[in-house]
């Protein structure tokens, strides 16, 4: 697999900065596993993925990545506390019903955490809200009633939630397609890409 295409994704590319080299990873929600495997070419880390689809295990492990099929609604009682450097949950927190029990996990298991997700007040979100719509863009593809998302937030609402659990935020990007948002990003940034640690 050749997995240089998969860092030119920016909140990808934003990821890797964050790792180090040699680190060990958990990325939650993996899919068919094409992050770890490009951390895993770029950075030599080492580590897991978790996901509970039958045909993301396969490509997964088709990947060559060392994946746990598991829910991760269950928590993730199978890792001891601060066992990775590193916990990645990526574009997958809005689908989560325990919301702040997943944050609280990986701040556990994680000496650091990185989350992304589709911020619901990104501009042209709102603008179809005020049209009466539900949106639908690139990072939410979904209509209403077919849906996997959940419980969908802003980047301020992911901040609240994030001090309300005593997580504290080392760096925060934001981007409308593979371009970085740097005026407002609440309100011009699609796509919000968190790093974090407890305390």
């Amino acid at each position: 697999m050749n997995t240089n295409h998969v860092l030119q994704r920016a909140d990808y590319a934003t990821m890797a900065t964050w790792i180090a080299p040699r680190a060990r990873v958990l990325d939650l929600g993996c899919g068919d596993g094409r992050l770890m495997r490009a951390l895993q070419d770029e950075l030599d880390v080492t580590g897991y993925g978790v996901e509970i689809d039958d045909a993301n295990v396969a490509a997964s492990m088709h990947n060559g990545i060392h994946v746990l099929q598991s829910d991760l609604e269950a928590g993730l009682s199978l890792f001891t506390d601060q066992s990775f450097d590193t916990v990645i949950l990526s574009a997958t927190l809005q689908a989560m019903r325990h919301t702040r029990a997943i944050l609280e996990e990986m701040a556990r298991v994680g000496r650091e955490g990185i989350v992304s997700f589709p911020n619901f007040g990104f501009k042209d979100n709102r603008a179809q809200v005020a049209k009466g719509r539900m949106p639908v863009s690139t990072e939410l593809p979904y209509e209403w009633h077919d849906t996997p998302n959940i419980h969908l937030c802003t980047m301020d609402d992911f901040e609240d939630l994030a001090r309300s659990i005593g997580l504290t935020i080392l760096a925060r990007l934001a981007f409308t397609g593979n371009e970085l948002v740097e005026v407002d990003p609440n309100l011009n940034g699609a796509l919000a890409v968190y790093r974090f640690r407890k305390g």
